[in-house]
């Protein structure tokens, strides 16, 4: 078998949540029967076993502050469109945990003590509502809007619930609104948008646990990143931290609430501290080089991680030293690390992380412009199948964090307004340009892939930059702006709106000047796009009707569609697509 499936079929977990009351209990995630399901994790008698068992997989899940339950969301083939159920820690049968309340896309999940639990949902019709369920009671709403909200954190006694909501019209950026749990009455707001405009982000990071105690962590963005704060919300007193550090900062309670575990991403890496509220000094924890894919405080005072760098696979450690959790089975073979690359480009500085195949020849080398989704995220070194089975192929991998990325300040991330897709090919051009002057990339051998925002982004620059790609690969793609926004989820085109402005009926012209359909009849690379029959994120039916005009046009092309959502969670799938990939693009490029 070749080392680049074993990367695919190595088994792999996720970091163990653990519940509050329980913290023997614990919720992972793992691959290692094929399809990603949730495990239910004893580490008292260090028994685990599969909690759910669906074709298509699950991952969304949690566990009831008591241990005693297992929630996770039962959806239909990857739709993302369904209702919670719950089974019993130690196992039994799967019954609805929300009787009541009908199928939505979810909206975030809250659950509290004596089996309490808050539940968001989504739907076209109703936009977005809460509710709050209590065992042997009717479910109860206390919220309702248009636009898109999601529930946040309760308190510890679960009297509040913080509500992260976009009312103000901009889906960038939440503001913050807790309320009284037994009526949806408003106890206090932190709103730092003005109608939408100049708007700054903000993230309810969970309620201090103490029984009682008011003091919520803030997730803000007033200065030019992410960095944590402490409101009170009986009081309104904010209170800012000690927290000096270059890039964003992301924080969560220990569990006694004397101190916060930080996470600090910058320029694509992750390192991890103890900020001491009382003394207010920040300590180092111990990182490897690398990225922190999840980190959580136990009650001991040891911290469990999930870390990973290009070239060593994921591993969920602790500060103590050991690993916490390990599959059984094969274990992923190792890629290349990366190397950054710092390029000048229109609206800044551009970082790419750039690989080399193993013992390659210094160039030009065929090279594959991997193009991250999101688009609010950002490639990292961190461990990943896809690219290491390009680079096992002799390709160059490059990487691309344009603007929209996250982890380079706010007015990095929030460049993505109006020009939609256009800025970020700028940068991936800027990017391009010096691959090929440095001697790194081969001209007649560039390969631009990508999936969701990725995928997009592939064919719109495939048609806005037909000289420059010589195949395009991309998954689960916008490809038809307009048919995308009448189709995708509520939520999502609320986020569109405050991309672009408007609805495609406000603002017609930016709409197209964004979408893939506008620029097909310029396409010369041959395009190969896969995609999910069930996705509703980038739903099938605009990506029908590319490929119909692509068809109209004879333009060179192949479609692998597949009984899925936005990607699969099933092992052997992913390698028929990656495998799929790789012989187009070496029938069309060579390797």
């Amino acid at each position: 078998m070749p080392e680049w499936e074993l990367r695919f079929r190595a088994p792999r977990v996720g970091l163990p949540e653990w519940a509050e009351d329980a913290p023997h209990h614990s919720l992972f995630v793992s691959n290692v029967t094929g399809t990603y399901e949730l495990y239910a994790w004893d580490r008292t008698s260090g028994g685990r076993r599969q909690v759910t068992d669906r074709p298509n997989g699950t991952t969304d899940g949690a566990l009831s502050r008591d241990g005693a339950w297992v929630w996770w969301f039962s959806d239909t083939d990857g739709d993302e469109f369904g209702v919670w159920m719950k089974q019993p820690f130690d196992g039994g049968e799967d019954v609805p945990a929300a009787p009541g309340l009908d199928p939505s896309y979810p909206a975030g999940l809250a659950l509290g003590p004596g089996g309490l639990a808050v539940i968001g949902r989504s739907t076209d019709e109703e936009g977005t509502t809460i509710h709050v369920v209590r065992p042997g009671a009717e479910p109860r709403e206390i919220y309702r809007h248009p636009e898109s909200a999601g529930v946040g954190e309760l308190s510890e006694d679960g009297t509040l619930v913080v509500i992260e909501h976009t009312e103000h019209g901009d889906a960038m950026h939440s503001a913050l609104r807790v309320v009284r749990v037994e009526d949806g009455s408003a106890v206090a707001e932190l709103d730092d948008t003005e109608g939408g405009q100049h708007a700054l982000g903000l993230d309810g990071l969970g309620f201090a646990p103490v029984p009682g105690d008011t003091r919520l962590l803030v997730g803000h963005q007033r200065t030019d990143r992410w960095l944590p704060m402490i409101w009170d919300v009986a009081t309104g007193e904010e209170t800012a931290l000690a927290v000096d550090l270059p890039g964003d900062v992301h924080a969560e309670w220990y569990p006694d609430g004397s101190a916060l575990l930080v996470v600090h991403d910058f320029h694509a890496r992750s390192e991890m501290f103890r900020y001491d509220l009382a003394a207010g000094t920040l300590t180092p924890l111990e990182t490897p080089p690398g990225s922190v894919n999840g980190a959580t405080a136990r009650p001991d005072g040891t911290v469990e991680y999930l870390w990973s760098s290009a070239a060593q696979p994921p591993a969920v450690r602790s500060t103590d030293g050991a690993v916490v959790l390990e599959a059984p089975g094969l274990r992923a073979p190792d890629s290349v690390p990366v190397e950054d690359v710092w390029v000048d480009g229109p609206g800044g500085r551009v970082h790419a992380l750039v690989q080399r195949p193993a013992n390659a020849e210094p160039g030009p080398l065929p090279t594959v412009f991997e193009i991250h989704g999101g688009p609010t995220w950002h490639d990292s070194d961190a461990f990943a199948a896809g690219p290491a089975a390009w680079l096992d192929h002799g390709f160059a991998v490059v990487r691309v964090n344009y603007r929209g990325s996250t982890g380079y300040g706010r007015e990095w991330t929030d460049a993505l307004k109006h020009r939609v897709g256009l800025i970020e090919l700028e940068d991936i051009a800027a990017v391009r340009e010096w691959a090929v002057s440095s001697g790194l990339a081969d001209p007649s051998r560039l390969v631009l892939t990508g999936g969701s925002w990725g995928g997009y982004l592939t064919l719109l620059g495939l048609g806005i930059q037909p000289e420059s790609w010589t195949v395009g690969i991309a998954a689960v793609p916008v490809a038809d702006y307009v048919t995308a926004y009448e189709d995708e989820m509520e939520p999502l085109k609320a986020l569109d709106r405050t991309f672009f402005g408007g609805s495609p009926q406000e603002v017609p012209e930016r709409y197209e000047a964004s979408s893939p359909l506008t620029y097909v009849d310029r396409v010369t690379a041959p395009v190969y796009i896969s995609a999910g029959t069930n996705d509703p994120r980038c739903p099938i039916r605009q990506i029908d009707n590319y490929v119909e005009r692509l068809r109209a046009l004879d333009k060179p092309h192949e479609v692998y569609r597949y009984d899925a959502g936005h990607g699969s969670l099933v092992v052997e799938e992913r390698i028929k697509q990656v495998r799929l990939e790789l012989a187009f693009a070496l029938r069309h490029v060579g390797g």
